[in-house]
């Protein structure tokens, strides 16, 4: 009998030794499908290959939809995950969720920012700099000015309000003219139909900022489809494939393009620092700040090789 205790009790020291090595689980969560994470995918395979006691996943909500959001994080939450960095969809109507979720488990923001929430730290870009900069594309390609549209997947989400505010900052006392935009839910379906409407709705528009990733190449295909490319100054954000492309061939002025690979990197080694105990790398304002850059026809070659090359391409 006693062996049998002491076997029991043997057993039972293995299982929570193997229990205790069990790498802990950290999350990504975006706030909708698109190709603009594929680079956070790069990132986030890097970061696990320096974090082998924690288990790195990105997951996409099947719906770029709050409450579809904030089921995904109960689950991850209820499932053991350890802690999340999350692109909230609507950062100002999920601040309870988010609170909730900050009160289990370590919670990061990246992308779109909840300061007002129990969020410990926000790792992505300044969009109002970011603004800023697609707003300096659009005076310098527009000198004698023009009206522009822009499009949009969530106008609610801080993201996309910040680099708005960022453009008008920039073309402000300039005849450049942000005359309205337009969203699609990320839907891009939707986003190419916002451009073709525009397009014929709108014959004194002759210029066209894409805010989110897939925008600007929605927009790219609506305008060269209606035989107009080259005569619509277009500026974008972020690196889809095709931007680059029409960046290349000149047919888009410029894009402003972020550091997904940076925000999942980064961000992951810091959670997990964090986890440990360890705040030494996190500014006092929780803000870590990865900086944007133009890419023009000048850059744009020597930029998508080492986009390649990050992604393992």
């Amino acid at each position: 009998m006693r062996g049998v205790v002491i076997a029991s009790a043997a057993a039972a020291l293995l299982c929570s030794q193997a229990q205790a090595a069990d790498p802990k689980p950290l999350y990504f969560v975006v706030n909708g499908a698109s190709d603009f994470w594929k680079a956070a995918e790069a990132g986030l395979k890097k970061a696990q290959t320096e974090l082998p006691n924690y288990k790195l996943q990105i997951k996409y909500p099947e719906q770029s939809s709050a409450a579809i959001q904030n089921r995904l994080m109960d689950d991850l939450v209820a499932s053991g995950a350890a802690g999340i960095m999350v692109s909230a969809v609507d950062p100002k109507t999920q601040t309870e969720e988010l609170d909730k979720i900050g009160g289990q488990v370590t919670l990061f923001t990246t992308d779109s920012d909840a300061p007002k929430t129990k969020r410990v730290a926000y790792v992505g870009s300044s969009n109002i700099d970011a603004g800023k900069q697609a707003g300096s594309l659009m005076t310098k390609a527009m000198p004698n000015g023009g009206k522009c549209m822009g499009f949009v997947g969530l106008p609610g989400a801080d993201n996309a309000r910040e680099r708005i505010d960022g453009i008008k900052d920039a073309i402000k006392g300039s005849k450049v003219d942000l005359v309205d935009v337009r969203a699609d839910d990320i839907d891009q379906a939707r986003a190419k139909r916002n451009v073709e409407d525009a397009l014929t709705a709108r014959p004194d528009i002759t210029c066209m900022v894409g805010i989110y990733s897939y925008n600007t190449p929605q927009i790219y295909q609506a305008v060269k489809e209606a035989g107009k490319l080259g005569q619509i100054t277009i500026v974008g954000f972020d690196e889809d494939p095709v931007t680059l492309g029409g960046v290349k061939e000149g047919t888009i002025v410029g894009t402003v393009v972020q550091q997904p690979y940076e925000w999942a990197y980064r961000g992951m080694k810091l959670m997990a620092k964090y986890i440990e105990g360890d705040k030494s790398d996190l500014p006092k304002d929780g803000l870590v700040i990865v900086p944007t850059k133009i890419i023009d026809k000048a850059n744009v070659d020597a930029f998508a090789a080492e986009l390649k090359q990050r992604q393992g391409k």
